[in-house]
């Protein structure tokens, strides 16, 4: 009888000490001077920097990419689905108004290739370096006969500090707040569900094809990595009381608006008022989707939502642009009942 290995049973110690090697490289490119060691210890280590922060509250979030990662297999493109991951977990703690500290990942695999591997971490690290997150660590796991040969899964985690003078609830929102929407790069990591039903099965569109209005061809527009709007919001919050933040994620507009409202409020939408990406157009066309559900599934060009005071509107939109930040005047915050209304311009 053949002696049984690791390697038998189909975990690669060794090519996963290749794929650490691989990766050093971007892992490292994400370090700042609070990172206290380098990567292969059993744990990451960060140094607090306190400084002007008079009671420190310590803000965490966790998330994955989803079905996405199904298009990433399809068009074997490994390179920017991490960025990802890192954006559906900074962009969330940003909506407490905390800047986020440093980020950790996990990845599963059916079978560890070292150069795929390498590939989704450079996403990881280039959204890292987006988001001033440094990646201290992670876990890499090659789990055969659990996941499919070609196919992994990955989620993230970030810890963020805010002080607790500043955290954003929304409870601040009153009626007369104006609402601002910084634009999306597309459709972000949610309603890939959809999405890839529409398009998988039952459209005349290849993921090569190249659709009137696209930049890119239909595959690289849908994996278009998620935007991270860390560095130009906290430059906002250096200057204006922000009354409420948003992340426009799974649920769209009528799930997450409402997560920052108070009881007695409305969001007003006005439709039309910012520029929506094609791809949108697209999908509810290809899908025959009805637009209240287009608004339910997508973040339909608009990836976060601040909420100001109309005193404050024009010098935000100042600081986002300076920071290379598209942003609309979208709305507004009027009496009602924690809603957001769809308003036809």
């Amino acid at each position: 009888m053949e002696n049984m290995t690791y390697k038998n049973a189909g975990v690669d110690v060794e090519e996963g000490q290749r794929a650490v090697k691989f990766m050093k490289e971007h892992v490292k490119s994400t370090f700042n001077s609070q990172v206290m060691q380098d990567i292969g210890g059993f744990a990451g280590l960060f140094a607090l920097n306190l400084e002007g922060i008079k009671e420190p509250v310590l803000v965490s979030g966790t998330d994955g990419v989803g079905t996405k990662l199904k298009l990433a297999f399809i068009m074997d493109k490994h390179d920017t689905i991490g960025q990802d991951c890192v954006a559906m977990c900074v962009n969330d703690i940003l909506c407490q108004g905390a800047k986020p500290l440093f980020f950790l990942d996990y990845i599963a695999t059916g079978k560890l290739r070292a150069e795929k591997i390498a590939d989704i971490v450079k996403g990881i690290a280039d959204g890292c370096k987006m988001a001033d997150a440094p990646l201290i660590g992670g876990e890499t796991a090659e789990m055969p006969g659990f996941y499919e040969y070609e196919e992994y899964d990955m989620a993230g985690f970030t810890v963020g500090i805010v002080d607790r003078s500043k955290i954003i609830t929304g409870e601040k929102i009153k009626p007369g707040h104006v609402i601002i929407g910084l634009s999306s790069s597309g459709v972000h990591s949610n309603g890939f569900s959809l999405v890839r039903k529409i398009f998988l099965e039952n459209s005349k569109f290849s993921l090569d094809e190249k659709i009137q209005g696209l930049e890119k061809n239909l595959g690289e527009t849908l994996l278009e990595p998620t935007r991270i709007y860390v560095k130009p919001v906290l430059e906002v919050l250096k200057e204006i009381d922000v009354k409420g933040i948003t992340h426009i994620t799974g649920g769209g507009f009528y799930e997450n608006v409402p997560r920052v409202l108070p009881e007695d409020v409305d969001a007003n939408i006005n439709l039309g008022s910012w520029h929506m990406p094609e791809i949108f157009n697209i999908i509810q066309r290809e899908g025959n989707i009805a637009t209240d559900e287009m608004y339910k599934t997508f973040n339909m060009g608009i990836g976060m939502m601040l909420v100001v005071d109309k005193n404050d509107v024009e010098i935000t939109q100042k600081i986002l642009d300076e920071m290379g930040e598209k942003s609309f005047v979208i709305g507004n915050i009027t009496e009602g009942n924690k809603q957001v209304v769809l308003c036809q311009k």
